[in-house]
């Protein structure tokens, strides 16, 4: 499984509610679905986002992995960090029940799937660091929200190795 904490300009992040006749009906959601066999989590992600929401993504990190049991079935979740990408019209929901813009300190006043709770915690985890290195520096730093979270690349291509210069 997928999922993208999408922030937009105002440091807000997209919540999605799902409808009421799927499993886990009317609980809230970051967007995204089922990683295909072969698929890359990237590839799964911006594919259940433009199904999901009909819009595209610039995806600016990833927080880490995790399995979570939902009793009979255990899932594992790649969450993302991301912004609209430029042109991408607005999110809107073609399968969920409603979309809501959240500050990150609201999150947990939703009713959110057990399996969003880790990345809720994760999310906490940066904004407190990034907390810390403010007080330390003295000053904030430059940033609105979520916008630069540590990349963790989950299936990059090895870089092939630069060859040598030729000697003249």
């Amino acid at each position: 499984m997928v999922c993208a904490v999408i922030v937009d300009d105002s440091g807000r992040v997209l919540l999605a509610q799902r409808p009421a006749h799927k499993h886990l009906g009317l609980k809230w959601e970051f967007a995204g679905g089922k990683v295909e066999p072969g698929e890359a989590p990237e590839a799964a992600l911006s594919r259940e986002i433009r199904e999901e929401l009909g819009c595209t993504l610039t995806l600016t990190g990833a927080l880490p992995r995790f399995t979570h049991a939902y009793g009979t079935v255990t899932i594992e979740m790649f969450p993302f960090t991301a912004r609209l990408a430029a042109g991408s019209p607005a999110p809107h929901a073609h399968e969920h029940a409603a979309l809501q813009w959240v500050p990150l300190g609201d999150l947990l006043k939703f009713d959110l799937a057990a399996a969003d709770l880790p990345v809720v915690a994760a999310l906490q985890d940066i904004t407190l660091e990034q907390e810390g290195r403010e007080a330390r520096a003295g000053h904030p730093e430059p940033l609105s929200g979520l916008p630069e979270l540590p990349v963790q690349r989950l299936s990059t291509p090895a870089e092939p190795a630069a060859d040598p210069p030729s000697p003249s």
